[in-house]
């Protein structure tokens, strides 16, 4: 035998001892992954978990948002909107991603635009069932965006709606933020994946908690205060251009992972408060490279303090045109040139003095035109141009304090332009084909959206609270708001966190109830519905509302979807019941027969079926036999013994308008008149 070579053998021995000094921590790291989830430490970051009330349903992670967060104290949470884990047939599911305007602060609840939009669907396709599912969250960008997007595309969605984009610095992981792993975007979201690992938990624990014992008062002040690590980003800086090309890969990337399941998106372009908010930041001009500026600036400043616009005009121009990067002053010029009328000039004025706005709580022109081009890029993409419908709607095609509440948040009206803009964009990609006579139209949807007193009041709260605090005490005027009503009351308290707003909700509707107001009680049971669309005892509630305030059509619609959420033989009833006494009948023989199968009353429900498809039979003809006033007596007959007065009377009254000598249709107009009985023969 041939002896084994003894460098071979040493070379073979160096090389497993290599391999066990690499593989022991990895063994070891595994083992303490084990040991972590064998004790539950850390946060389950699944985007969608089981709904506690029933586990045929999902509903958004309330621990979702913790993965993009270092300080977990920042961390948000968003609406609870559960959903079905198995989508029905003929469901359209839409999800929402998106950052605070998107859940719609400060409403949040009915106030929001995704609200609006499924208010208006629900009523322009009342046989559809829409499940528009919000998974926006505050104090995100782009990277939650993408990371949810990630996870949602296996859940089925139809379509997704996206607005996104202000919070890109300071928002989690933003580059100008006290919450981000780095400034390159690929390792950043390596970074976030692996963040479901519960080691990466517990380091980023322990380093948070050895951080926090340095950070010398770093966590006091507001969510808006803790989230910004530096106040002061130049436009075009390294870090300006870091924030703008972060927001482009990462959209980029999110449109990416639709487009390859083929999944339409609606993103929208952005808007903000470009004429009624001076900016934040305006850096400091240095003196002595820009004297002319620094005297020009003061001597305009001072004239408009005296009420002098003319000359603080003229200085105004002179300081700009030796410097023109200073944005308070290129606001000054957009506010003199908009009492001008100087509408070009307005525009390009105030959209500057955005962009040069040193602390960046509003997305720089550049992302709407980078939502453009990355819309142009993919065949699935549309783009929502809500900023070109808030222009139009604002005077002198400057977005102000008419729209937006503060810098980027909109008012109700606004949230109400955004829904609509986003409606049309869904038709014109014929994701839905509304027909004429059944759609909503925006002006109806005005009128009739259920958002309480409560909830506007409460944002009008939570808006002139945040008025107060940095950085909006310097550059907003602030707001005296009356507490006196009931309503103001009631809102101060929700606003101020004293009472949730199921209980807010709740005080109203007992409130209202209490004085008959049964109007605005069902507005809070349909502000309750949107909130619980799975929820039939709600739509029965409001169906019953209805009928008190003699509002049948609505009364319909609520029972029908009580029915198709519930089937029960008392909604049967009630639907079989309003059917006939609007003249549907064809509409009521489905709820009719299974209130026959499931009949609990006693009530002869057959010999009404034998009645109403008699006047199905009567009615079949009526177009080609519209001047027999015999068959027009007959239809008020067979309604009339099922105890339709409504419908006996008017078609009485149609056999009269025929001939107004009728002796036996005016004798059952007299006697329903009275509320007298009426012998069969009469009407035959």
């Amino acid at each position: 035998m041939t002896g084994t070579d003894p460098k071979k053998a040493k070379r073979g021995r160096t090389l497993v001892f290599k391999i066990i000094s690499v593989a022991v921590p990895f063994c070891l790291l595994a083992l303490l992954e084990c040991g972590l989830r064998l004790f539950h430490y850390g946060h389950d970051l699944r985007l969608f978990i089981e709904y506690p009330e029933d586990k045929n349903l999902l509903y958004l992670n309330p621990d979702a948002s913790k993965r993009y967060f270092i300080n977990q104290k920042n961390a948000t949470t968003g609406n609870v909107e559960p959903f079905r884990k198995t989508k029905a047939p003929g469901t359209r599911r839409i999800f929402v991603l998106g950052e605070s305007t998107t859940i719609g602060y400060p409403y949040f609840h009915n106030g929001s635009f995704h609200r609006w939009l499924q208010y208006r669907l629900a009523r322009t396709f009342p046989e559809q069932h829409f499940e528009i599912v919000n998974l926006a969250l505050t104090a995100v960008n782009s990277y939650t965006v993408l990371g949810f997007a990630r996870e949602m595309v296996d859940y089925q969605p139809d379509a997704v709606l996206i607005y996104t984009g202000h919070n890109e610095y300071y928002g989690a992981m933003g580059v100008g933020s006290t919450e981000q792993l780095g400034g390159n975007p690929a390792w950043v979201n390596a970074l976030l994946r692996m963040r479901s690992l519960k080691i990466m938990q517990l380091g980023a624990d322990l380093y948070q908690k050895m951080r926090s014992v340095y950070a010398d008062g770093q966590n006091d002040g507001t969510r808006m205060q803790r989230m910004v690590a530096g106040q002061g980003i130049p436009y075009q800086s390294e870090l300006y251009r870091r924030g703008v090309e972060q927001f482009r890969s990462n959209m980029h990337a999110v449109l990416d992972v639709f487009s390859r399941k083929r999944i339409p998106v609606f993103i929208s372009n952005l808007v903000s408060n470009e004429r009624d908010l001076r900016p934040f930041v305006s850096f400091p001009v240095d003196s002595t490279r820009f004297p002319d500026f620094t005297r020009n600036y003061k001597v305009a400043v001072d004239y408009l303090k005296a009420a002098d616009s003319l000359q603080a005009y003229h200085y105004f121009k002179k300081a700009a045109e030796s410097y023109k990067a200073h944005a308070l002053c290129n606001y000054y010029l957009g506010k003199l040139e908009f009492a001008r009328g100087n509408v070009q000039a307005v525009r390009e004025y105030f959209s500057k003095a955005k962009d040069l706005d040193g602390l960046r709580f509003r997305a720089p022109q550049e992302m709407n035109a980078i939502v453009g081009q990355l819309v142009a890029s993919h065949s699935n993409a549309h783009l929502v141009d809500v900023q070109a419908v808030f222009e139009t709607h604002s005077p002198g095609g400057v977005i102000g304090s008419e729209l937006i509440l503060e810098h980027v948040h909109p008012d109700l009206k606004g949230y109400a332009l955004m829904s609509d803009t986003f409606y049309e964009a869904l038709k014109k990609a014929r994701f839905i084909q509304p027909e004429a006579h059944q759609e909503m139209s925006f002006a109806k949807l005005q009128q009739s959206m259920p958002v309480p007193a409560i909830d506007s009041l409460g944002g009008i709260y939570k808006i002139a609270n945040l008025k107060k605090s940095w950085p909006f005490n310097a550059a907003l005027e602030q707001d005296s708001v009356p507490v006196e009503t009931f309503e103001e009351r009631v809102a101060f308290d929700l606003a101020h966190r004293r009472i949730t707003w199921e209980t807010a909700m709740d005080q109203a509707y007992n409130h209202y109830i209490e004085r008959k107001n049964y109007r605005e009680a069902r507005k809070i049971v349909e502000s309750l519905i949107l909130e619980n669309p799975l929820d039939a005892a709600l739509y029965n509630q409001s169906a019953m509302l209805s009928g008190q305030l003699g509002d049948e059509r609505n009364a319909l619609f609520n029972f029908q979807k009580a029915f198709h959420l519930a089937p029960s033989f008392e909604t049967a009833r009630y639907l079989f019941v309003l059917h006939l006494k609007m003249d549907e009948p064809e509409n009521a023989i489905p709820y009719l027969d299974y209130a026959i199968r499931n009949n609990t009353s006693g009530l002869n429900l057959a010999a009404v079926r034998t009645l109403v498809q008699e006047v199905v039979a009567l009615r079949a003809g009526f177009p080609s036999d519209s001047l027999n006033a015999s068959v027009l007596r007959r239809i008020a007959a067979a309604y009339y013994q099922m105890d339709n007065r409504d419908g006996a009377l008017r078609y009485a009254r149609k056999a009269l308008s025929l001939n107004a000598g009728d002796a036996e249709a005016l004798r059952l107009v007299t006697m329903l008149r009275q509320g007298g009985h009426v012998q069969a023969t009469a009407a035959h």
